[in-house]
């Protein structure tokens, strides 16, 4: 049975699996956070509403002078795309043929769009011997045999933070002919203390990529940039088709980094509802990774029993993101999205229900 490689659209899971679609679905598959987009694009809709009938700007503004300002980087810096998973199509171009270092278990696109351009890839395996924890001796040890090396921070799936210092230590690595892509999907649930942007000046080698579905619920829309040196993100848009950025896309986007209060929200929800879900798997005996984002991945204390316990949880009407896409986690793990709170409780009701009978 192969089961989608991405979270999200559950009707497709059910499909694959064979399973009747329950009436009432709660999906933990997939990463966005439960309170909606900024209450703005619905309060003030008319005004967006008047963009359908013309044609955006080529440069996704408003969007691109507004990140280049939050990010305190000119705006030659930044290229929008239709949602991070196109900066990846650019990236991959870029890499034709080359040789690229990944970090295993990693988000598919990675890997779908670099084999899309006949690239080399090389991997490092994280372990879980060693608490899914990147070690800077693999990283050196084949770092200076690559054209690029893809890192994600907070990585996707287990929730694992570098903190700057390490980061710096594998830009330090790359240094020479190989560039560092660090992937910043779930920064936001860190903060921006957080994010390599502030560095790229002293490490000009390094692309970072952004995304604005995660923390502002916008996956419909399809919006994403990268931040790097005026000439790689003159090179990275040089082929990109024109009017890439919708102009919905971009004046949402464009209004969404001076919502502070809203951000803050968010991580407060999903930091509590994370503890909260670390204390209950730490009670039931399951191991859960440490994570600094807004999922949590965790194992059975029987990991044998995993693919009944998946099965269960979807006749249940729970959603979980299977990791048999994920090199060496291999189905024996599993992770959860952070939802609103009657959702997570209702998450560990059916589980408990499933721990009592097995």
């Amino acid at each position: 049975m192969k089961l989608p490689e991405h979270g999200a659209n559950p009707h497709r899971l059910y499909e694959q699996a064979g399973k009747k679609l329950p009436s009432e679905i709660i999906d933990f598959s997939e990463n966005v956070h439960p309170f909606g987009p900024p209450v703005f694009l619905k309060e003030q809709w008319a005004d967006f509403f008047d963009l359908l009938a013309s044609y955006p700007d080529p440069q996704a503004e408003p969007f691109r002078s507004k990140a280049a300002e939050y990010h305190g980087v000119g705006k030659q810096q930044i290229a929008a795309g239709n949602g991070a998973a196109e900066v990846f199509t650019w990236l991959a171009r870029r890499y034709r043929n080359k040789r690229v270092l990944l970090v295993e278990p990693a988000f598919s696109e990675y890997r779908s769009t670099l084999e899309s351009e006949n690239a080399q890839i090389m991997e490092i395996n994280l372990r879980p011997e060693n608490n899914w924890q990147l070690q800077l001796d693999e990283v050196e040890k084949q770092a200076a045999h690559c054209d690029a090396f893809y890192v994600c921070n907070p990585h996707n799936p287990t929730g694992r933070l570098l903190n700057l210092s390490v980061l710096s230590e594998i830009a330090e690595l790359c240094k020479g002919n190989c560039e560092l892509v660090i992937d910043e999907a779930f920064i936001d649930f860190v903060g921006e203390h957080a994010s390599f942007a502030p560095l790229l000046k002293t490490y000009p080698h390094v692309i970072i990529v952004r995304s604005m579905t995660k923390m502002y619920a916008l996956a419909g829309l399809r919006l994403g940039y990268a931040i790097a040196e005026a000439g790689i993100i003159r090179e990275l848009t040089g082929s990109r088709a024109h009017w890439n950025v919708n102009g919905l896309a971009a004046a949402a986007g464009a209004r969404c980094f001076s919502e502070e209060p809203y951000r803050e929200r968010v991580i407060a929800a999903a930091v509590s509802e994370r503890v909260k879900m670390e204390t209950y798997l730490e009670a039931t005996g399951c191991t859960f990774v440490p994570s600094a984002a807004n999922f949590l991945c965790f194992q059975l204390p029987n990991p044998k029993l995993s693919e009944p316990f998946f099965h269960a949880m979807l006749e249940a009407g729970i959603v979980l993101r299977h990791t048999y896409s994920f090199k060496g986690m291999d189905g024996q793990w599993f992770r959860i999205g952070m939802k609103s709170a009657s959702a997570m409780e209702r998450l560990r009701k059916e589980m408990h229900r499933w721990f009592r009978d097995n």
